[in-house]
Order: structure tokens, then C-alpha cells, then sequence
């Protein structure tokens, strides 16, 4: 597989499917699966045993991985933007392409 764009850390927007126009930030990358798990965003319910830790067992909410190619990174500005990059004293950088400035 290749390289993705977006880090962990990244402010993220949704910019297809079920939850677009959701704002988040990553907090994982799967580079296997192109896909990204956004903080708050794609919730789904995940049935728990009882166990020692979790006495009650029950419903938990958790996040669901997004596929990347769904995602925008988010500049400064607020705005969505696609991800460039720039070589700075030998070293590879990531800009955003609307405001040129580095991510």
C-alpha cells in the first residue's frame, strides 16, 4: 500500500457518505485498510460480555473506521483543503494547497 496523507492528529472533515460535514480529529491509521478512525464521528453500538472488569457487561458506544478517500484535511481557515508538499532544508514537508502554508 501506499502513503496516506492524513496523520494521526489531523483535523478532519467527512466529505462523503453517511456523516458528511462532520468535523474530528484522527486518532488512529490503518495504512493496510486505507482507512482512519475520526474522534466522535461513525459511532456504532458494540455489545460487551460481563467480565471481571465489566461486571454488567451492556452497550458501548465506540468510533468505527472511515475510509480515507471519505476524509479532507481541515487548514487553518477552517476550510477543507487538499495536501501538498514542499522540500525545506532537505526536508519533506506537508503544506496545505488553498493557503500554501505547512500543516
Amino acid at each position: 500500500m501506499g502513503k496516506l496523507k492524513i496523520k494521526s492528529g489531523d483535523t478532519v472533515r467527512v466529505i462523503a457518505g453517511e456523516h458528511k460535514g462532520s468535523e474530528g480529529t484522527v486518532t488512529k491509521v490503518f495504512l493496510d485498510k486505507n482507512k482512519a478512525i475520526v474522534e466522535g464521528v461513525n459511532m456504532v453500538s458494540k455489545h460487551e460480555k460481563p467480565s471481571a472488569t465489566n461486571p454488567q457487561g451492556g452497550i458501548k458506544q465506540k468510533e468505527a473506521a472511515i475510509q480515507v478517500s471519505n476524509l479532507s484535511l481541515v487548514d487553518g481557515n477552517g476550510k477543507t483543503t487538499r495536501v501538498g508538499y514542499k522540500l525545506e532544508n532537505g526536508k519533506k514537508v506537508r503544506i496545505a494547497r488553498t493557503t500554501k502554508e505547512e500543516i
